[in-house]
């Protein structure tokens, strides 16, 4: 018995990945091309404008203190920013960053659930232009659709930062509490929490320093170190030009020493 041809038609203006049973169906080949076929690039549009320094730079730094703190640690956890993740539950979505614990790493163009075998565990979206409250309701309900078990939403404008996880047996989110002014993800292990307009990360009371801070801590200890060299090769040079004059001080006594002891000598044979 042949199997039936399975197809799936992505659209431009709303690519989905295809409903699981009909993936299930598919050989690696119509995977393959299926996840070829998912755009990973959009055009820009008034739906997706252009982001600035206000979005773009605390997004990349989020990515870049988890990524080389889970790196110290030796966690494995993949994170990319804006990264557009296919589900068969829902339309496609793509958060400022997304965390998925325990995959392999390398580099992707898609998250495509079905392909990966598990879904992200934490999304996280940045705010600069305003939203409304509307907004920002439906993007939690289409994370949490998708069965992700935590989202963050920090509005920097304001110094807002809110999360939510998905309760036991739920595909709603409850909003997480804040403890002293931060809020625990457990999907991390970690504790965000906010200094001025800025989204921090903190393992018990010690925050994690972005990749600038530690290249600052870096640059100065080489050039502490540089310093502490230098000085050393100074003193150096100083006691090899010490030593050198000592030298030439006791020659100078050795060669006056000689010429008495000769001239005593001389003296001694004039008197015999």
């Amino acid at each position: 018995m042949q199997r039936a041809p399975t197809s799936w038609v992505i659209d431009p203006d709303d690519p989905r990945a295809p409903p699981q049973e009909l993936w299930d169906r598919m050989t690696p080949e119509e995977r393959q091309r299926v996840l070829d076929t998912l755009p990973s690039e959009f055009e820009v549009s008034e739906a997706s404008p252009p982001e600035g320094d206000f979005h773009f730079n605390p997004k990349v730094a989020a990515r870049d203190t988890l990524g080389g703190y889970f790196q110290s640690i030796g966690r494995r956890v993949y994170l990319a920013c804006e990264l557009p993740v296919y589900d068969a539950a829902g339309r496609m979505v793509a958060p400022d960053l997304i965390a998925v614990l325990d995959v392999e790493m390398k580099e992707r163009a898609c998250w495509s659930v079905s392909a990966e075998g598990k879904g992200v565990h934490l999304a996280l979206d940045i705010l600069w232009n305003e939203r409304s409250k509307k907004k920002l309701e439906d993007s939690a309900a289409r994370h949490a659709s998708l069965g992700i078990p935590e989202y963050f939403v920090f509005d920097r404008r304001r110094r807002r930062l809110r999360g939510f996880r998905l309760a036991a047996g739920s595909a709603r989110y409850q909003p997480i509490a804040p403890h002293e002014g931060r809020l625990t993800s457990a999907v991390l292990d970690l504790d965000l929490g906010l200094e001025g307009d800025r989204l921090c990360f903190y393992h018990a009371l010690a925050r994690l320093p972005e990749p600038r801070e530690v290249l600052a801590r870096l640059g100065a200890m080489v050039d502490d170190l540089a310093a502490r060299i230098e000085d050393a090769e100074q003193r150096i040079e100083d006691a090899e030009q010490r030593l050198d004059e000592e030298r030439q001080r006791a020659d100078e006594t050795e060669r006056r020493l000689a010429e008495a002891l000769a001239e005593l000598e001389g003296l001694r044979r004039e008197r015999g």
